[in-house]
């Protein structure tokens, strides 16, 4: 039998997989890419105001994943270059947490488990934030797909049909935050944005429907948690990279399928 701490670790990725399958759909969609990495750089502020103050992680990054969402948001809807804007947001971000954590002499901080994860260090408590972190996603993008999608198309005609797209926007901005506190545990900070475009990328090539293409992120955002985590334990490499590279390996056999399939 798997020890408890291997079950913990496969539950925490298959909930990773459950939270950043959809949303990064819309990411790949909108090509949010550059968003993604600004919310989840982030996270390390978050993690040294958290450690700080004393407070749960989860919360410290979440809060402040969040207010750097809103922040990307609304300075793009005031018409500032996104691609700009992303880039200083993002690295000011990842330094000020790196600075901010350095005078945390209180608390003993092992950084690399922030930026690359420690998936095997997961408890009973981490697996109860993941997995309701994760349900949360899942059920705000299923309740809100329709007009996420619809909005994603074309914002002329989610106008026509009713929909605010700004307020769809929101809606993935707090998605996306949500997906960030979730996975620091899991992969950490650097390596968020990629567990949310691979597995979609991915599944690009395989499905051809919407709905589809969200499930088979889901899957194979699933396959490369287990993979990677095995791959981990067998080469005693870094559980998060590994999980990312077997992400990596599965666009890589999806690009191969599309093509065998459309010859």
């Amino acid at each position: 039998m798997p020890a408890d701490f291997l079950i913990r670790a496969a539950l925490a990725g298959l909930g990773l997989a459950l939270a950043a399958g959809p949303l990064g759909c819309f990411v790949v969609w909108r090509r949010m890419a550059y968003f993604g990495d600004a919310t989840s750089h982030g996270a390390i502020l978050g993690v040294a105001l958290a450690l700080a103050f004393s407070t749960s992680v989860f919360v410290g990054t979440l809060g402040v994943a969040l207010l750097m969402a809103l922040a990307v948001s609304t300075l793009a809807g005031r018409g500032w270059a996104i691609d700009t804007t992303l880039g200083v947001l993002a690295h000011a971000a990842l330094a000020l947490g790196l600075i901010a954590i350095s005078f945390v002499r209180s608390v003993r901080v092992d950084l690399e488990s922030y930026l690359f994860g420690d998936i095997l260090a997961v408890t009973p408590a981490d697996l109860w934030f993941i997995w309701g972190g994760a349900a949360l996603v899942a059920g705000l993008i299923a309740a809100r797909w329709s007009a996420l999608l619809t909005s994603t198309l074309s914002e002329d005609l989610a106008h026509a049909s009713g929909v605010s797209p700004a307020r769809e926007r929101m809606v993935l901005t707090l998605a996306l935050a949500l997906v960030v506190a979730v996975a620091i545990k899991v992969v950490g900070a650097l390596l968020i944005s990629a567990m949310l475009i691979i597995p979609a990328a991915a599944a690009r090539s395989l499905a051809r429907t919407p709905e589809a293409m969200a499930l088979a992120a889901i899957g194979i955002g699933a396959v490369a948690a287990l993979a990677g985590l095995g791959a981990s334990l067998t080469l005693d490499t870094p559980a998060g990279p590994s999980i990312v590279a077997a992400a990596a390996a599965c666009f890589v056999l999806s690009l191969a399928l599309g093509a065998l399939r459309r010859a």
